[in-house]
Order: structure tokens, then sequence, then C-alpha cells
């Protein structure tokens, strides 16, 4: 199995600045780094490296996206607008957003590596593939960017595998613990991509991500403290019976690592294995519909030790390989406990369950 790997070190030069880890410096929260750092992204790169992973994959050089193709998503005047906030120095999009001088430059580098993944896997040169991008994309609307993202590298490649490359249905899985709102305003009424996020209830973006919503929407709201048994649960329950309904021609995944153990921004108790294991259960799932054509997009995960070991799992079980390398953070996650499904965390999946079939009619 070839499995395609996007990676740029300029990817690492987006400026995030100083803050008090997800909020603005003021008068009594001291600088420091801002919590959307390089730190978790280059180390599970070094991490691949090191393990000899890396030899084992397809590099893809990632492109710049163009104008044309983020205004499939975005507003022009919104793309225009970062343009020029960053021209003059950088700017801040609010909701934790700021940006540097070339973080337009990068931003587009982003969302282009997405394409790149995409064109890579629908064109056969490989059967899957990892982007491992930044700045992450899934909270940007057409609009608005808020929560760390600029553009929406997630939309912007499923509509380019659409316009450019004739793929018709796209499924969007968004596991990252934060509900893919950007993703969901995208394609709320539109009947040829399904959006399903499994997120932490309430968490971010405030309001955001009811069981409720409606169109090709399946929003999968989990109460704080669920571990594998309640995502395990969302995913034989929920997510798997929407994207066998839906049988979609490519599968792409919002792949945040925030809902690990370990995370400073949420109150998840995922492990590596957790992730490796979610992985198996869509590439599956791509397997029986798509002829395998899967692609992750990286987005979220703040623990700079824990997120590249969940990254490894997730690259091996994409290639089929295994590297030996064990996860020595692994033991602590079990032995917090919580890993089984408890009965208030299947009450959230069965009434997620019952909602999921709203579109099914009309898809």
């Amino acid at each position: 199995m070839a499995t395609g790997w996007v990676w740029s070190e300029r990817y690492m030069w987006h400026d995030t600045g100083t803050a008090g880890g997800p909020l603005p410096v003021s008068r009594w929260v001291e600088p420091m780094t801002h919590v959307e750092s390089p730190d978790t992204k280059r180390r599970f790169a070094n991490l691949v490296a090191a393990s000899g992973l890396l030899e084992q994959l397809t590099v893809l050089a990632p492109r710049p996206a163009t104008v044309a193709e983020l205004t499939r998503v975005h507003r022009r005047s919104y793309v225009a607008g970062i343009e020029r906030q960053a021209a003059s120095g950088g700017g801040n999009l609010g909701g934790g957003t700021p940006f540097g001088e070339f973080s337009y430059e990068i931003a587009l580098l982003a969302a282009g590596g997405a394409i790149t993944a995409v064109e890579a896997v629908v064109g056969g040169t490989v059967d899957n593939a990892y982007a491992l991008v930044r700045p992450p994309g899934h909270h940007a609307t057409p609009e608005h960017g808020r929560g760390f993202c600029l553009f929406n590298n997630i939309a912007v490649a499923a509509r380019h595998a659409q316009a450019a490359l004739g793929v018709g249905r796209v499924a969007i899985v968004d596991w990252d613990v934060h509900h893919g709102n950007g993703t969901q305003d995208t394609f709320a009424d539109d009947e040829s991509v399904l959006a399903i996020s499994i997120h932490q209830d309430g968490v971010y973006p405030p309001g955001s991500g009811a069981v409720s919503d409606v169109g090709t929407i399946v929003n999968v709201p989990l109460p704080a403290g669920s571990g594998e048994g309640a995502y395990r649960a969302a995913f034989a329950d929920v997510v798997e019976p929407a994207l066998d309904r839906f049988a979609p021609d490519l599968i792409l995944v919002a792949c945040g690592f925030d809902a690990n153990g370990f995370d400073p921004l949420a109150r998840q108790m995922l492990s590596s294995e957790s992730f490796r294991w979610m992985t198996g259960r869509v590439r599956a799932a791509a397997e029986r519909h798509c002829d395998g054509r899967l692609v992750l997009v990286h987005e979220g995960g703040y623990s700079p030790f824990a997120v590249p070991f969940c990254g490894l799992a997730v690259v091996e079980e994409l290639s089929g390989l295994r590297t030996g390398v064990e996860d020595p953070y692994l033991p602590i996650v079990e032995n917090y406990g919580g890993g089984r499904l408890l009965p208030h965390q299947a009450d959230a999946v069965a009434k997620a369950q019952r909602n999921d079939t709203s579109w099914a009619s009309s898809s």
C-alpha cells in the first residue's frame, strides 16, 4: 500500500506570536508561546522520520493553493483581507487567531497541501495520504477565521476534488475534539458532501455542533471524559452507518489529536491506539466504497509529547507498516481509567444515532 506524506518546513514558519496558551496576553497573563505553535507538528514529522517510516512513504511536495481554488469555499473579500493584513505585518482574526507577515503565503501552502494529497489519491499515485499542514482549517467559515484557522484546508480540498477531479460525493469525518463549524457551514446545504463531526460537547466553538443540526450533517457531541469506548460506540452506531448510506467517492478526515488524554484544550481520554483504531475504521470504509481513496488532513492537537505518537500510529495504520516504536505514554492514558463506555456516553451516542437519518431520504 502506497501512502502519501505531505509536509513542508515552511508550515512551521506560520507566526502566531506570544499568548497565554489560547488567550491573548493581557495585564495579568504573562507572555508565552501561543498554544498553536510549531512544536507538535515538527515533533510529529521528526518521529515519522526517526522511526524509519518516512523512507517507506511517498513524499508529496505541496504547492500553494490559488485564489480561484480558495474562493470555491471562501469569499474573495475575506481572502483579500488576510492578504492585505499580512502584507502590513500581520493581523488577528479574533478567536485566538493571530498571524504574521508571511502567514498568508503559508496558509496558501497549507490549503494547497491538502489539495496535493487529494490529487495524488484520486489520480492513483498513492492509495491514501496524510497531509501534515499548518495552520489548521476546520473552524474557518466562508467569511470568517477563528480557532487558529485561516483557510478551511479540508473544505478547499473537497471542493477541488469535485470541481477539478471529477469526484462526486465526498464524506468528511472530523474527529478533532472541537466541532468542525467551518466545514459544517460550508456544506450544510450541499447534498454531495456529508460532514460528520465527533467532538467534545460544548467545548469550542460555544453553541456549535448540536446533535439536532440537519442537512447532510451528522454531529456526535460526546460528554467530557469520553474514552475509546464512547468513540467505538459512535463509530459503530453513527459514523460507519452514515458512511455506508452515503456511499462516498472519496473520504477525507479532519485529523485532530486534541482528544488525546494529555491535551490542554479539552478533556477527552483517547490514546495513540485509539487513533490507530479510528484510522483503521475509516480506511475500511474507504475500501468498501471508494477503492480505498482516503486523505487525512492535520488539524489540532496541542500536547507536544503525545501528538507525535498519536500521529505515528495513524500513519502506520494508513501504510499497513509497523515501525516497532512503542508509545511510552500509552500506559499512562490507559491507567487513567474511563476507557469503557459509560451510560451517559451511550445516551449521547444514542441521541446522535436517532438524529443522523434526517438527511438520508434527500440524499
